[in-house]
């Protein structure tokens, strides 16, 4: 019986624990802030035209 605990124990892997780097923190902006009275922006990314629109239900989309 000790062979098959013996057995078990040499199979095991080791863990190493490593430490993570720390992610700096994302920026937040308010859709108030970037929408302010209007219900639809236009985002200029890479020469390309974007716009982010709030829907009647509240919810953001975003198109090309």
């Amino acid at each position: 019986m000790k062979d098959k605990n013996n057995n078990r124990n040499l199979h095991r892997q080791s863990v190493e624990i490593v430490e993570q780097e720390t992610v700096p923190a994302r920026r937040r902006v308010s859709s108030n802030e970037l929408f302010g009275a209007q219900n639809e922006i236009v985002i200029d990314h890479h020469d390309d035209e974007y716009r982010l629109r709030i829907t009647s239900n509240g919810k953001l989309i975003l198109t090309k």
